[in-house]
């Protein structure tokens, strides 16, 4: 034991590599999360015959919009070479899906992102759709809610990417106003799934429940407060020289590298290719609505902004699409009517706020035996799902948001994998990042807009 604390300790020479792994090879200098300490690794760099210097940017670091760890390797003010380094925020929330039944699972995947969840629960909830064989027969006002609830949770999203990108320049009006029209719409959304985030709004089979009896009055006045104050973001934004200098021309991305990398989104977008799933394969409806596509051709930090800013217009168009559309359902079931695959419907509606419906109760307790057998075994086992594979993707804020599920045939996932945006985004950084000053990298960061807890899952 002795021995190893010695030959720990030792000064670095030339032939060593404190930055390798057990059983890794020499090569060129590469640093990684695991080796040798951080104070090993500058006592290295000292010793080179070269003038740059390694900084170690996060995890906790507010730049990094997470617990995301940057290695960057400096000349100067330039940077030299970038590794990002994951997997801090790992919940391992696929494995956990696997030991739960079909309808807990929006429960949990909307818990990878904590910033737009609602598309998570939505790309889940269609792959189940699409293994029972269920898509086609949706309700058209279980649609309808579906795609309000993304629509309002996308607005959220935005604004809290363009807020956040003002707040990496120092501009803190521009975060205040989106701080204010986020809660706004979250106000909303919590009106009707009854939860700020984590909603687990959309299950298989529709939705958790209808709209309130107010709900239609308060899409009309969101609509209205956002029309008039998410304006003030681009004048704070778009006519600042200081903004637009600090952000046109940096994190450049070409057509072609977004595609070998991956991209897509906003990030793709600003190459000038016009790639949205709600265009390109349509879902829950969006072929029903008249919306445009934003693209932009800079390949840059400023594109992706003003892209963010033009889909939060676009978003509110499919709104007051769908309101209209709500008003002539109401009424109509909002969920698939098979009672081998949902809960009771008036479970959501008691008085008591809890989801015991006191009719529902007295009939399952007391009139009927063969209701109270169904009834335990669709809350405690589950519905089985045809045997199968399947692969969906939403359209989310950030890009393809991808589920893909497999089934056994029984009452849980056999496999399930979320296929993240952030993930390619962030292997991007290096490419977005090298050659370019330390400040550019804050913004290349931003502009990619990555979630954590969907990057790691």
């Amino acid at each position: 034991m002795s021995e190893q604390y010695s030959d720990a300790s030792r000064a670095a020479t030339d032939d060593d590599d404190i930055f390798a792994g057990p059983g890794d090879e020499k090569g060129d200098h590469a640093y990684l999360a695991n080796g040798g300490d951080w104070d090993q690794v500058v006592e290295a760099q000292r010793e080179r015959s070269d003038e740059t210097i390694v900084i170690n940017v996060g995890p906790q670091h507010p730049s990094t919009h997470g617990v995301m760890r940057l290695v960057m390797e400096m000349d100067g003010e330039t940077i030299i070479s970038l590794r990002p380094s994951i997997g801090f925020l790992h919940t391992g929330i696929e494995k956990s899906a696997e030991y739960r039944s079909w309808s807990q699972g929006s429960v949990f995947f909307t818990r990878c992102n904590y910033v737009a969840g609602i598309f998570n629960e939505a790309a889940y909830s269609l792959a189940v759709d699409k293994l029972l064989g269920i898509t086609d027969k949706m309700p058209r006002r279980g649609n309808q809610l579906r795609v309000m609830a993304m629509e309002a949770n996308r607005i959220a999203s935005h604004i809290t990417a363009v807020g956040a990108t003002g707040l990496d320049l120092g501009a803190t009006s521009v975060q205040e106003v989106a701080l204010r029209e986020r809660e706004r719409t979250l106000d909303f959304l919590e009106a009707v799934t009854g939860l700020r985030m984590n909603n687990a709004y959309i299950r298989p089979g529709g939705v958790e429940n209808d709209l309130p009896e107010d709900g239609l009055d308060l899409l009309d006045e969101l609509i209205r407060q956002l029309r008039k104050n998410v304006p003030e973001i681009g004048q704070y934004t778009l006519t600042n020289p200081i903004f637009v200098r600090r952000n046109k021309g940096v994190a450049h991305m070409s057509l072609a590298s977004a595609v070998m990398m991956g991209a897509s989104g906003p990030v793709l977008r600003s190459a000038g290719y016009p790639w949205d799933l709600r265009k390109m394969e349509p879902y829950c409806g969006y072929e029903n609505y008249d919306f445009e596509v934003c693209t932009a051709d800079s390949f840059d930090s400023y594109g992706r902004f003003v892209i963010r800013l033009n889909e939060i217009e676009q978003s509110l168009r499919i709104l007051e699409q769908v309101r209209d559309e709500l008003a002539e359902s109401k009424g109509e079931p909002y969920r698939i009517e098979d009672a081998d695959l949902s809960w009771p419907s008036d479970l959501t509606v008691a008085s008591d706020g809890q989801g015991n419906s006191n009719e529902h109760v007295k009939h399952i307790m007391g009139e009927s035996m063969e209701g109270l057998i169904h009834h335990f075994k669709i809350v405690s086992q589950g519905f089985h799902v045809p045997a199968g594979e399947v692969y969906m993707a939403v359209e989310a804020p950030a890009g393809e948001l991808g589920m893909h599920l497999v089934s056994d045939g029984g009452t849980r996932p056999y496999r399930a994998h979320l296929r993240d945006p952030g993930f390619n985004h962030v292997q991007s950084l290096p490419l977005l990042c090298e050659g370019g000053m330390l400040s550019d990298a804050v913004m290349a960061i931003s502009s990619i807009d990555p979630v954590m807890g969907g990057v790691d899952r």
